[in-house]
């Protein structure tokens, strides 16, 4: 497309990537950051998920495994909402991911409908079928509630986010429970439980812990684990196509992390008789030393699970963290409904849910 069309009295631009923020064209960047932080505090009550623009800007940069792009939606200059995609550039690909974000005080004007048009247009010019998004949600709020395709978790189906994708033809796949855990309390019950957890896996199974980048002697089993991220973790009704990775994806992953500005710990459970890395967990926290931290991958590959692996690595983690970032006071994560046995795991560690996710899908016409 051109850089800009026109529907009605607004106008789509597409956002560049600047090379800094600093830059001439960075405002749209900086827009769509500025947007997506607004629209998680007001539909969340919480500013735990903020990003900042050097965290996605080095995460745009790197656009060997992803492509993403952004579109903006402007009243004269004024930045109403934005969108962003991320595509795979496996040709394997059926499935385009989006986040689409409209400032609060500017929703029901026209703006959610022409950047959910760019999104549907990319998807067909790409040949991609299946578009995918995530809604964030409140608990305790009153009203009708909407479940989904899992039957387990709901959503209020009275918020602005989820009467629109409704109307738009878009189904609810599953929810997600948002949890947080108070960094700041007594270690000594998650000590406890990780020496359980470590006397009940037996001999077989070794932790590690790194910080990133990922050492070399553990990059291949690393890349492996990842991989079955798309393939072992609960899906519900989502598309979610099978990732390739090596030990060049995940070097370039690191890299990308270290331009992003973060820090990032791994606890992982290596089984000693086939060197397979079993299980893993990641903590995550950028440049500001009293931030939430984000939680990112956790995983006990199915082959595994049953030995208390998910415990091991949550906690090792845990533990590790308050020496990393001692002045972070909480973490994030967040967790399918059906994921009933890592959700008692979070809750035998102490985590307590926050808010919620809805994920949806829309198959469009051919």
């Amino acid at each position: 497309m051109t850089d800009t069309t026109t529907a009605g009295t607004l106008t789509v631009r597409a956002v560049p990537v600047p090379s800094t923020l600093d830059d001439p064209d960075a405002r749209l960047f900086l827009e769509l950051v500025r947007i997506a932080n607004a629209v998680c505090l007001h539909e969340t009550g919480h500013d735990h998920l903020r990003e900042e623009p050097e965290e996605v800007l080095g995460f745009w940069h790197d656009q060997t495994d992803w492509t993403q792009l952004g579109f903006a939606v402007l009243r004269q200059e004024e930045v109403l909402g934005v969108v962003k995609l991320m595509i795979s550039t496996d040709p394997d690909a059926t499935a385009l991911e989006f986040d689409l974000m409209v400032d609060p005080p500017h929703r029901g004007v026209g703006a959610e409908e022409a950047l959910l048009a760019e999104v549907e247009r990319e998807a067909r010019e790409r040949h991609l079928r299946v578009i995918q998004t995530w809604t964030l949600h409140r608990p305790g709020t009153a009203g009708d509630r909407l479940v989904p395709s899992t039957g387990r978790g709901s959503i209020p189906a009275d918020d602005a986010q989820t009467v629109f994708l409704v109307r738009s033809g878009f189904s609810l796949e599953q929810v997600e429970r948002n949890s947080v855990f108070d960094l700041t309390g007594d270690m000594a019950p998650i000590e406890r439980m990780l020496a359980e957890a470590v006397r009940a896996a037996g001999p077989d199974y070794r932790t590690v812990v790194w910080t990133s980048p990922t050492p070399p002697a553990y990059a291949e089993g690393f890349a492996q684990v990842l991989a079955r991220m798309s393939t072992d973790a609960p899906q519900g009704g989502l598309v979610i196509d099978e990732q390739r990775w090596d030990v060049a994806r995940v070097e370039r992953r690191d890299a990308r992390l270290r331009a992003q500005g973060l820090t990032v710990s791994v606890a992982a459970v290596v089984h000693e008789p086939t060197g397979t890395i079993a299980a893993y967990n990641e903590l995550a926290i950028g440049e500001d030393p009293t931030a939430a931290t984000q939680q990112y991958g956790t995983l006990v590959l199915r082959e595994h699970r049953g030995h208390r692996l998910g415990t091991i690595v949550k906690c090792a983690n845990l533990l590790r963290w308050r020496e990393i970032a001692p002045r972070s006071p909480r973490v994030s994560t967040f967790n399918a409904e059906e994921n009933r046995h890592m959700l008692d795991i979070n809750e035998a560690i102490g985590f307590v849910p926050l808010s919620y996710a809805g994920a949806w899908k829309k198959v469009l016409d051919d």
